[in-house]
């Protein structure tokens, strides 16, 4: 994924990167249903903040957000939000249930 998020960044500035929000999903994860564990998650999220200091600076790599984007579930939503490189969730399929979705968006660190 280094090499992903090296050549999607070309061209995009440092000042630019204040507006970047970044979402990781495990590509055999994608449609699937499936949650990447908590901690592979955060260590995921971890190596991507190892390249955007590579690219940029560790100030960079500190203030981007990244995001979790697999499959969160309210079962999943606590593991991994309580991880410290993980900023937020994209939610899907269970956007589209109201009780799924509030427990999602009212979690709570």
């Amino acid at each position: 994924c280094a090499m992903q998020l090296s050549k999607d960044l070309v061209g995009v500035t440092k000042e630019q990167m204040k507006d970047v929000v970044i979402a990781y999903e495990p590509v055999w994860a994608i449609g699937t249903g499936l949650v990447c564990g908590a901690d592979e998650a955060n260590d995921t999220h971890g190596f991507l903040r190892t390249v955007l200091a590579n690219l940029y600076d560790d100030e960079v790599a500190q203030a981007t957000r990244i995001q979790y984007g697999g499959s969160v579930t309210p079962d999943s939503v606590d593991g991994l939000m309580s991880m410290p490189e993980i900023d937020g969730c994209l939610v899907g399929g269970a956007s589209l249930d109201a009780d799924k979705f509030g427990r999602i968006i009212n979690y709570v660190k």
